[in-house]
């Protein structure tokens, strides 16, 4: 068997033609491993139909669907370059994406009809030469094309394979949080490699079923799913994430596993019913993104579910670092250790290793790491150095080599000359009752240079900041103290849930003493 990722729903027709492969909730719709590859296998001709050959970048800004999972897999098999596309970004950031990527052809879903139709009066300021409308007749634009006549007539039988290995499979923009997006490059090596660790790690099992509730643009959604194929589970692919649905979506489907970020298992545990909510067979929740409270993870053990911390990045394809089922309360507040076929390590800015317990920068290695980044030398060059991946992360590792992630370098704050993680300050105020949602994060300070700042969502209406600090007293060193607290409805966040702190240090610049 070749090395393409679009072989793995091909065997898997193979081997199991008439188990369940994929349950889309948007549109209520199930189909086998025979089905959905069927389905591959047109989408596949259609494609080739427009000119799609290897090495073409295609674009898909779709929610959630059946349609994102079988041009996924299609594309894969004739050798065409995925760039996945965050839907909540607008115009001009799409635009920056396709034209850097060159994308030629751009399959959208009809809720951005209306974004889309602007692009496309943009002319050259983007690539794109095809526009393919998934979505009703009625919302469907002149200029584009229906996708479900397109592959209504194809063929389905198995296309001539058009890359592999080392060939490109996607290009993966992360958010910009400092700056314009980066593509990260993918191969189906990298790819394939990716969900070798997760299997041999995760406990995944055969015939589990995976509930997906994060954006497959995201690879917290897309690597998973793709283990599950390989894995011969089913997926059950929720069109966005619905906190009010989960529960009974956990019940009716018979869920075993799934992966949210903390801000999701935060809002399906306030929702939780044990009256009328059923999860029997739901044995674990990974969870990555931010760090996950120690609290919240002992919430969960309460009602029987394990929470797994994963560590993770786009550029590793996902895998870094996992805490494995007998850990996940012994090591709480722990993401683990590195995944199987990863190598993790914390080192000082001079490259040598830290000593347990002394902070230092998370750097990973393993055959899944990125190539680099789509146009960027310089940065690739920076990022990627005798073989490693430098993550920008900051983390403790203990004597029995458990990984602690504390925050990232750049949104360390520098107190009177003392380093303070927000993630440490974060995890206390999370364990104050009336706390909902928190970020901490750096403000000019006229004596210490920097102070941090806690800007709080509450879930107590009567919260107030004296509460907040109150809390703090006694449990973290006076420098590490916030010397202010904001309250907010929202805390923004990108797609994998980080909160945007660059967004609130912009919003908050006000000294402090």
């Amino acid at each position: 068997m070749r090395n393409n990722v679009g072989l793995f729903i091909t065997k898997r027709a193979y081997m199991q033609p008439d188990a369940e492969a994929l349950v889309d909730l948007g549109t209520n719709r199930r189909f086998t491993f025979r089905q959905l590859n069927q389905r591959v296998n047109k989408a596949a001709d259609a494609y080739r139909s427009l000119g799609v050959a290897k090495g073409d970048r295609v674009g898909l800004l779709l929610m959630n669907s059946i349609e994102f999972v079988e041009s996924f897999f299609a594309l894969a098999k004739i050798g065409a370059i995925v760039v996945p596309l965050n839907w909540r970004l607008v115009a001009d950031e799409l635009e920056f994406i396709l034209k850097d990527s060159g994308t030629t052809v751009l399959l959208y879903g009809e809720e951005f009809t209306a974004t889309i139709t602007e692009l496309q009066t943009r002319g050259e300021r983007t690539d794109v030469r095809n526009w393919l409308h998934v979505g009703t007749e009625a919302t469907r634009p002149a200029f584009a094309t229906s996708y479900e006549q397109l592959t209504a007539d194809r063929s389905d039988a198995e296309p001539e394979i058009g890359a592999e290995g080392s060939d490109l499979l996607y290009i993966m923009y992360t958010s910009g949080t400092t700056g314009l997006p980066k593509g990260v490059m993918h191969s189906h090596d990298t790819q394939i490699w990716a969900v070798l660790t997760i299997a041999a790690t995760a406990d995944f099992r055969h015939g589990d079923r995976y509930l997906n509730p994060m954006p497959m643009f995201h690879v917290g959604a897309l690597t998973p799913a793709l283990t599950v194929t390989y894995s011969g589970c089913t997926h059950v692919l929720m069109r966005a994430f619905d906190p009010v649905a989960v529960w009974s979506i956990i019940d009716a489907e018979r869920i075993d596993n799934s992966l949210m970020v903390p801000a999701m298992l935060t809002f399906v545990r306030q929702l939780h019913d044990p009256a009328k909510h059923r999860h029997d067979r739901l044995r674990w929740v990974m969870s990555g993104a931010s760090p996950v409270p120690v609290t919240l993870i002992e919430a969960y053990a309460e009602m029987g579910i394990e929470i797994h911390q994963v560590y993770g990045l786009t550029e590793s394809c996902g895998p870094a670092c996992l805490t494995e089922p007998e850990d996940a309360l012994r090591k709480a507040g722990s993401t683990g250790k590195a995944f199987f076929h990863t190598d993790v390590k914390v080192v000082r800015p001079d490259g040598t290793e830290c000593e347990p317990g002394q902070p230092g920068e998370v750097i990973v290695k393993g055959p899944h790491i990125m190539l680099g980044y789509w146009n960027r030398p310089d940065a690739t060059a920076e990022t990627l150095r005798d073989g490693w991946l430098h993550t920008g992360d900051v983390a403790v590792v203990d004597k029995e080599g458990f990984v602690y992630i504390q925050d990232r370098l750049k949104d360390m704050i520098i107190s009177g000359g003392e380093n303070v993680y927000p993630a440490e300050i974060e995890n206390v105020i999370l364990g104050l009752p009336g706390v909902a949602e928190v970020a901490v994060i750096g403000i000019p300070s006229d004596k210490w240079g920097e102070s941090p700042l806690a800007v709080v969502v509450r879930k107590d209406p009567a919260l107030t900041a004296a509460d907040v600090i109150n809390h703090c007293e006694g449990k973290l060193a006076r420098f590490k103290m916030p010397k202010a607290v904001e309250f907010v409805d929202v805390i923004p966040r990108n797609p994998s849930g980080k909160a945007l702190k660059r967004d609130l240090r912009q919003v908050y610049t006000t000294a402090v003493d």
